[in-house]
């Protein structure tokens, strides 16, 4: 009898425990969401739209690391004045070391170098963080998470990635600092990316981009500096750069396919789109436009795959063409529309970059770039394999499951 009272007993104190677990699950969950929802309320409201007009300046594709970083290391070790850095992620891997040392040996040199990170995505060694400040190389991680609403806060990442040499040469695109960036992962290689190399006026945007991060990032102003600012030659291709954080990319998204006419072709590593640019993508399939889609066959993270079949099973039935990329990692941000432009940047075709990144994307108004961006494509499209809706229809329920875990939390990924 008594026994069976401690067991009786004993299954209450479970049944009180899970009641209480649910209990402050439930307002946990309500706490996360109300801080996210006045977050990003009083986010949207700070945002100064910064814009930048057409330029003509020169422009060179990378489309391999190697290739990439054997040239940007080449103009970094050539500084004479200032280096200023951005990047959503640098490692602490041997790769990362060698790219920490060049930045180390110039400062020693006397040029000024800054280096600004993400709080999340720079993964800097408290070594080497000791060894830049003892070089003089200023060291900031952006976008740290700031109370009252530290879970909204630490959503939104600084994903640009900017270098400005001596206020003459910059770059921008899809390359961070790491081993798989330079082809050393052995999942991930060979990784595809693009990334641009800027010479002309247009490098005054790009060092005016950085210097407003850095602002943010490290309260001090240098944005009147002309140091900073050479005098700067015209060159023969038109763009413009377009910064974007809170909803500003979507807005962009947004007019660019509204303008399509006869096709628009998308890269990009994730395909996560909100509901108004999935929108404008279905419209302009209705309209005759033709949409080829790009994507990775491997995934870097977790349900980013899975989260994007809902969207082209829709596509898929409407008519689009979408491909798997084998040959390696595909990680490049394009998007073209028609003949009429190429836009390379930071941003992916996501919501996290829609709604939560600092973003940074080129326009590109050039006729041969554009015909040379989509000669890149081609070649990637045929290391790709063709996605059928049989292949994504086909039962698996292991992946109906990851679908749904995705579909929840698909802000976020």
């Amino acid at each position: 009898m008594q026994s069976a009272k401690k067991l009786h007993k004993g299954a209450g104190f479970v049944v009180e425990i899970v009641y209480w677990i649910i209990i402050l699950f439930i307002g946990l969950t309500l706490l996360l969401a109300l801080d996210f929802s006045i977050g990003r309320k009083r986010h949207l409201a700070q945002i100064n739209k910064q814009t930048f007009p057409l330029r003509n300046s020169q422009l060179a594709i990378f489309t391999n690391g190697p290739d990439l970083f054997e040239d940007y290391f080449t103009e970094v070790k050539q500084a004479k004045k200032h280096i200023h850095v951005l990047f959503y992620i640098v490692k602490n891997d041997s790769f990362s070391q060698e790219f920490l040392e060049i930045l180390i040996k110039k400062a020693q040199t006397g040029v000024e170098v800054r280096l600004l990170v993400d709080w999340v995505g720079g993964t800097v060694s408290r070594k080497y963080k000791k060894k830049l400040k003892e070089a003089g190389v200023a060291f900031v991680q952006s976008q740290a998470p700031k109370l009252p609403f530290l879970f909204y806060t630490s959503q939104v990442r600084n994903h640009r990635k900017i270098t400005v040499i001596d206020g003459e040469i910059g770059y921008t695109g899809g390359y961070n600092i790491g081993k798989e960036y330079i082809n050393q992962d052995k999942k991930l290689s060979p990784w595809r990316d693009y990334h641009v190399k800027l010479t002309g006026e247009g490098v005054q945007d790009l060092q005016k981009e950085f210097l407003l991060d850095w602002k943010k990032a490290a309260k001090i102003d240098l944005l009147q500096n002309q140091l900073y600012f050479p005098s700067l030659p015209k060159g023969e291709i038109r763009h413009q750069f377009i910064p974007s954080e809170g909803n500003l990319l979507e807005e962009t998204l947004y007019d660019l396919i509204n303008i399509a006419e006869k096709a628009i072709i998308i890269g990009t590593p994730y395909f996560i789109p909100s509901d108004s640019i999935f929108r404008q993508l279905l419209k302009a399939i209705d309209r005759g436009v033709s949409l080829t889609l790009l994507v990775p066959f491997t995934a870097d993270h977790p349900l980013v795959k899975e989260a994007s079949y809902t969207y082209l099973r829709k596509l898929l039935k409407k008519g689009a063409e979408v491909h798997q990329y084998k040959k390696g990692f595909y990680h490049a941000k394009v998007l073209v529309i028609d003949d009429k432009l190429c836009d390379l940047g930071t941003a992916n075709f996501d919501k996290r970059s829609m709604f939560l990144n600092f973003e940074l994307n080129c326009l590109i108004y050039n006729q041969d770039v554009i015909r040379q961006v989509k000669t890149i494509l081609y070649q990637d499209l045929l290391d790709s394999e063709q996605v059928s809706l049989s292949d994504l229809n086909r039962f698996n329920p292991f992946r109906s499951l990851k679908e749904r875990a995705a579909q929840t939390i698909s802000y976020f990924l």
